[in-house]
Formats: structure tokens, sequence, C-alpha cells
């Protein structure tokens, strides 16, 4: 009873820190995720070169997975009556820094489970996202529960939601290359000064009638500037990239931002952003999400 999956992370149009509503989109690196079921009782993780790291996410997002479908029709596993296991998950999505680890793992976790109880191509992928979304509020990794940014992470496009009511308002594929700088300092979501980011609430209203107009560009970089003021991040590289991009934003409660556009206009960004402490990744926009592997 193995299985095995892989999400993408995901860059910000809208933060949904001040409203609950927020607006993410998929990115082309991923989060695989190893599961083996068996008859021990408990489920063990590992993070793949993070032997210190906290499992409990993808922990939980397995048990919550056999709960939900271990007694599925269609489930081929025989399953113990105390059902445990290990889960791994190995990742090129930089952790705390603003590009939906978090989600990615929770979405692999969860695809991989199905995987391992012989449901691969069977169960729903916006109802596995709930199941992450779940785990993820349980083990106290967000502070708004993160539906838009597994939801882009899962499905893959670009996704608006009402985080309070796990509801999709829109979903749509985007075609963009995409820039990514990552300073060296990290950034906990569950950190974040959710107080704070209530203040830029009219601003983020207006970042979501931009999106749900498909103005995607100009709501990213309105949505950045206002959440790097209110997490007290420098606006000066998305300031560098404004002439060149199509929309450039601080992604979820940051350190990173992620420029998208033409890969001409991303270039001359890159040369800038180079310049700076971190790591600069060159990327693109994905129109599908979880997946078996």
């Amino acid at each position: 009873m193995d299985g095995h999956a892989a999400a993408p992370g995901a860059g910000t149009v809208l933060n949904a820190l001040a409203t609950g509503r927020g607006a993410a989109f998929a990115l082309d690196f991923e989060t695989a995720a190893h599961v083996e079921l068996d008859g021990s009782g408990g489920i063990e993780g590992e993070i793949d070169a993070q032997p210190d790291a906290d499992t409990e996410l993808i922990e939980r997002c397995v048990s919550l997975a056999v709960e939900e479908w271990g007694d599925d029709p269609a489930t081929t596993a025989e399953l113990p009556d105390a059902v445990g296991g290990t889960v791994r998950t190995e990742s090129e999505v930089p952790t705390a820094a603003g590009l939906k680890s978090s989600s990615a793992a929770a979405n692999a976790a969860v695809l991989a489970t199905a995987d391992a109880l012989g449901l691969a191509g069977i169960v729903d992928h916006e109802e596995a996202c709930r199941i992450g979304v779940q785990a993820a509020r349980e083990a106290g990794v967000t502070v708004t529960g993160a539906f838009d940014d597994a939801s882009a992470s899962m499905l893959g496009g670009l996704t608006v939601t009402d985080n309070t009511a796990d509801e999709l308002l829109a979903r749509e594929e985007v075609d963009w290359a995409a820039l990514v700088w990552t300073p060296p300092e990290r950034a906990y979501s569950a950190d974040a000064d959710a107080e704070r980011c209530e203040r830029v609430a009219p601003m983020a209203e207006l970042v979501e009638e931009l999106a749900l107009d498909g103005e995607y560009g100009t709501a990213m970089t309105l949505n950045g500037l206002a959440f790097s003021a209110a997490l007290g991040f420098s606006a000066d590289p998305a300031v560098e990239a404004m002439p060149h991009v199509e929309g450039v934003s601080l992604s979820g409660t940051g350190p990173s931002v992620v420029a998208v556009g033409d890969p001409e206009g991303l270039e001359a960004v890159e040369a800038r952003w180079q310049a700076r402490p971190g790591e600069t990744l060159r990327t693109e926009t994905r129109t599908t999400g979880g997946r078996y592997l």
C-alpha cells in the first residue's frame, strides 16, 4: 500500500489576511510525497534533508485522507484495523518563503494517500484540496486556512477564493513567464500580523474586484504594495520590476517577491534582482496542479 504524488508551489495575486478572500496561481516547481500504509497505528513523517523539521502537517494529511476515503467502495487496498504508515516529502519549493510550500506538501501528501488506497484518478481534486486545508488548520501552519494557495496548487492555473467558506469563486488558466526573488531571511505565515493586515482591507477589496474582472497583473501589483507595507517589507524590488512586467507582488506573507510577464521584461528585472542578496529563479505559471507519480 504505497502511493506517490506531487503538487506545485504558487505565487500570490491577493493575500487573504485582510478580508478572508484571496487569489493565487500555480508555479512550475513542486513538492513530491511518498506514502506507505501499514498496520502500525501511527503516521510518521519525514521531510527530505530536514531531519529536525516539523512533520505534523503531512502526518495529519495522511490521517485525514485515510479517515475520509478508507471505507470508500472503490478503495482497492485491504486496510488493517489500525492504519498507520510513513509519509516522506521532498521539495523544490523553498520553505517559509511565501511560495506556498505548506500547501504543496499538504496536497501532495493527500494525493499520495489516495494513490496508496488505490484511488488515484478517482478522488476529486477540489475535495482532496479541502482535506489538506483542514490538516493545515489543525496543524497551526496557516492563519486564513489558505484555500486560495491550496486550490491554486491542487487545481493549477489561477484561483480566486473565499477562505472563510472554502469556496472557489473563479479559476482561470494563465500563461506567464515568472521570476522569483527570495532573500536570505524567512517568514512563517502563522507569525504574520493579521491585525495589521486587516487595516489594508479597502485595498484588498479593490484587488479582489480587479482579480474577478480579470485584471490580474494590476491586482497583483496593488496587492504587493499594500501588503509589503502592512507586513514590513521593502517595496523596492517591486518598484524596480514595475516598468518591465505585467504584475509583481510580495508572495504570501513574504519574503519572496514574484513578477510575471514576458521573458524579455523579466530578463531586465532579473539583472537587478540578482544584485540583491538571496536567490533568483526563472520559472513559469502552470495550468496543471496536483498529479500522481
